[in-house]
């Protein structure tokens, strides 16, 4: 404690250490006892009391019950003799059932506080006798709150300067419920003391079971103060996982957003500084004026994307030099209408599309699209309004030349409370030298990157159609509207990406829609997504001429073109697909596979898979391909692990986990399905519900691991013996299903004598000894019933038959001692009785089944098994 403590606590604590001496020594120089035997039953029932502690939720202290009979000794006994009953119960308080040894410190604290306590509650109690002339009640108000504050006070002062908090506020968080409790001890001290008067001291003992009582009343509260606690816990635990979560889906609209910003760029070039301008202006806007963090998140979003519907406009109109007619500028009008309805389709989790769509509405309602006006349109557009204006005026446009900044403002300063809102206005009036200075800065260290669209591709001089007549072109020249349609593909593969994905947590159900989204982009004869599986790479989607080959790959990580990939989490372009094993050895493939494309699937736990695409032509992928390709996988890898956590969760949920079978509530899936198939097809199917007869020996004897093996014994040789088609679960503890389409009864006894044998050799190769047998009974639909519950009961009430028939028949086996431990001399005995089991075993016993009305007998030999 001392070691933990800082210095102003450590010295108040021994202030309360050498004040608490000073007063157990003078009570103790003037001992005086007008009873020795009341003040020794006293004594023993408050140290008794003391036991009777509870550990207090968030802090090392503890509280006990003994102050009731402190209370009570303040009103009978004399200042010494309390003060010792109370010293003495909160020394062994201190010291008794400790998790740890006491430090002494800690011991000596509580001894003096106490001592201390009861000194000021003493001289409280005689002080105010005097005031109020024995008014009980007051007396007993008193008494209680005296007691109540130089106990817990203290320990809180200790607690404050410890943790630098609140005295008041650690007080009462922590001490301050008990207080009604001090007042009912007080109480029942005062009631005491008065049947005491009339009775005899006597009666004070029959206290004991009301300090019980409240010792319970502090355990039950306190238990459930603990319990809230927990629940607290793990609430702001599932918080912080959904925010984490929120947060990764917020950084994959951001990236989806980056995406759409470029296909913007190469929609219309005027836009790529306009972006970063707007986006800087936008924000210290809104920061200006308080906006919320959704707010400002959607005003950072829809800064990059207001633009997005002009994807919708015709080239030759985004692009005039002149300017436009009125049909032209109705097209135009349409782009806030068509962004905002690509937007909605992303599902931001904060409103991007309404500012979207209204940052070309005006404040006195002439704007388009909706004619809103004032406080009709959203915060964020009118905020876009004014700064688009802004850099619109002070940029380069085909239609005429920019404005210097200080015009431009006051352009859009001679539009406030027309066409723009007054207060945005003020606030870009009044600081927007300092936002420009702030967009130069911001483009410097955080640049929007261009698309590169003058690129010149050097192969491929001439379709294989020829050019059309008269206006062939040489390599040098590059078609920039198809450079731009690509960019426009490639956007709009993006945005349904994004939409696919998270929308099925079926893994190969999005990754088929991946792969067609992904053909658009990158062409490919065949592709295989790889997951890992511990050190290896396992194909989980293959589609294309070679599906079947590159589904029999099982690829280790480090090896091979998609190991390779795996462990050095880098893609490889153009790669040679024959340096992969299965591939190699497929001559077709060789030959048909010339030149792979893998790229990783990176989380943030590490590799969780590759992609691959493969063509049959050598070095058909380009580094445009490869950028693509990657855009993608650091969307769907996220996608990947979050399916492969949630197909684990769903396989331990229907998998028995000692067996590896299917459990309880697979079995009733499977089983209905089974019974609606056979109705559907006119077919039969046969339920066989088995119990192992003697398992509770086996616990018994040998231990629960020895059960545990016998069941993986017998649950391994029970999957083969079924048929591919059948289906084995195991119920619980003991007893297995298992559902046989179209078995007959004859079969079934068959299967039965079979699995009977199969569990006396699984307890014979744990336990060596043939402790094992097994009891089955079968039904059959829809002879027996025609439901799930139906056949289920009436297989059991068979097979409880056959087991009460079996036992009738082995009458004379011997009885083994069934003890948890086993004790010293009987290891000779107890495997006289397992050797008598087996030699009984070795005989040819029958094996009772019961199916329907037929009832079977055959003997069944095990030697040779």
């Amino acid at each position: 404690m001392a070691s933990s403590l800082p210095k102003r606590a450590i010295a108040y604590v021994l202030l309360t250490a050498a004040l608490g001496s000073w007063a157990l020594g003078t009570a103790l120089f003037h001992w005086r006892s007008a009873n020795l035997l009341q003040f020794g039953c006293y004594l023993a029932i408050a140290m008794f009391a003391s036991t009777l502690k509870v550990r207090l939720p968030g802090i090392e202290s503890t509280m006990s019950v003994h102050f009731l009979f402190i209370l009570l000794g303040i009103l009978e006994l004399s200042h010494s003799e309390t003060m010792v009953l109370a010293c003495g119960a909160a020394l062994l308080q201190s010291v008794w059932n400790t998790k740890k040894r006491p430090e002494l410190l800690k011991v000596i604290f509580n001894v003096g506080m106490t001592a201390n306590a009861v000194w000021v509650t003493y001289q409280a109690y005689w002080l105010a006798a005097a005031l109020l002339h024995n008014r009980i009640p007051l007396l007993l108000l008193v008494v209680g709150t005296s007691y109540f504050i130089m106990n817990t006070g203290p320990v809180s002062i200790v607690i404050a300067l410890s943790q630098r908090s609140s005295i008041r506020n650690t007080w009462s968080l922590t001490y301050f419920w008990s207080f009604p409790y001090y007042l009912a001890g007080a109480a029942i001290a005062g009631l005491v003391d008065v049947c005491n008067r009339y009775v005899g001291w006597e009666t004070a003992l029959l206290v004991a079971p009301v300090m019980y009582w409240i010792f319970r009343t502090y355990y039950i509260y306190l238990a459930r103060l603990e319990e809230e606690k927990k629940r607290a816990e793990i609430e702001a635990l599932h918080a912080e996982a959904e925010k984490s979560h929120v947060q990764q889906v917020c950084a994959l609209h951001l990236r989806t957003i980056e995406g759409l910003a470029l296909a913007i760029e190469a929609k219309d070039h005027t836009t790529h500084s306009h972006l970063q301008r707007v986006r800087t202006y936008a924000i210290e806007i809104a920061k200006d004026l308080a906006l919320s963090e959704d707010e400002l998140d959607a005003l950072r979003a829809a800064a990059l994307l207001h633009d997005i519907g002009k994807l919708g406009v015709p080239d030759h109109i985004i692009n005039k030099p002149g300017r436009l007619t009125p049909e032209e500028f109705e097209k135009v009008k349409t782009h806030t209408i068509v962004g905002a309805e690509i937007i909605e389709k992303v599902a931001f989790p904060y409103p991007v599309a309404p500012i979207v769509r209204s940052h070309h509405e005006k404040w006195n309602g002439e704007g388009y699209p909706d004619g809103l006006k004032g406080e009709e349109i959203p915060m964020g557009a009118r905020i876009l309004a004014v700064v688009d204006c802004l850099d619109a005026l002070a940029s380069d446009r085909q239609y005429r030349k920019a404005l210097p900044l200080g015009e431009a403002m006051a352009e859009v300063a001679r539009e406030a409370g027309k066409s723009f809102d007054p207060r945005v206005v003020e606030v870009l009036q009044r600081r927007y030298l300092e936002f420009e200075n702030l967009t130069i800065k911001n483009g410097n260290e955080n640049p929007i990157d261009a698309l590169n669209l003058s690129a010149t591709v050097e192969r491929g001089l001439r379709p294989a159609a020829g050019f059309e007549s008269g206006s062939e072109k040489t390599g040098d020249q590059v078609d920039f509207l198809s450079s731009i349609a690509s960019a426009r593909q490639e956007a709009y593969t993006l945005f349904e990406l994004s939409q696919d994905i998270g929308n099925s947590l079926s893994l190969t159900e999005t990754l088929s829609l991946v792969a067609m989204r992904l053909q658009k982009l990158v062409p490919y004869e065949s592709i295989a997504v790889f997951v890992r599986d511990k050190d290896l790479l396992i194909p989980e989607f293959v589609s294309g001429d070679y599906a079947r080959v590159l589904a029999s790959l099982r690829v280790p990580i480090g090896t091979g073109l998609c190991g390779w990939v795996a462990a050095h989490l880098r893609p490889i372009i153009n790669g040679n697909p024959i340096v992969e094993t299965g591939i190699a050895m497929t001559p077709n493939a060789s030959i048909g596979l010339r030149s792979a494309l893998a790229v990783p699937f990176e989380s943030v736990n590490g590799i969780v898979g590759v992609l691959t695409l493969y063509r049959a032509d050598p070095d058909a992928f380009t580094n445009d391909h490869l950028r693509v390709v990657q855009v993608i996988t650091s969307r769907v890898a996220m996608f990947i692990d979050n399916a492969l956590k949630y197909r684990e969760a769903e396989s331990s949920a229907t998998m028995d986990y000692l067996t590896g079978m299917a459990n309880a509530r697979a079995l009733s899936v499977h089983l209905e399905k089974e019974l609606a198939r056979c109705e559907r097809e006119q077919s039969s199917v046969g339920i066989m519900v088995c119990d192992l007869d003697g398992f509770k020996e086996i616990n018994d004897h040998f231990g629960h691991l020895a059960g545990d093996k016998v069941l993986k014994s017998f649950a391994s040789s029970m999957r083969i013996v079924c048929r591919e088609y059948d289906y084995a679960a195991r119920m619980g503890g003991d007893e297995f299903v298992i559902i046989a389409p179209g078995m007959t009864e004859a079969a079934m006894s068959d299967r039965s004598e079979l699995l009977n044998a199969l569990a006396k050799q699984a307890g014979r190769d744990v336990c060596g000894a043939d402790f094992l047998s097994l009891s089955a009974g079968a039904a059959f639909y829809p002879a027996d019933g025609i439901t799930a519950e139906q056949l289920l009961a009436e297989a059991d009430r068979r097979m409880y038959a056959a087991k009460k028939k079996q036992h009738e028949m082995a009458k004379g086996r011997p009885v083994i001692a069934t003890r948890e431990r086993q004790l010293p001399g009987e290891v000779e005995r107890r495997t006289d009785a397992s050797e008598s089991i087996s030699r009984q075993s070795e005989r040819k016993e029958p094996v009772a089944v019961e199916f329907g009305r037929r009832w079977s007998r055959t003997p069944y030999n095990l030697q040779g098994l």
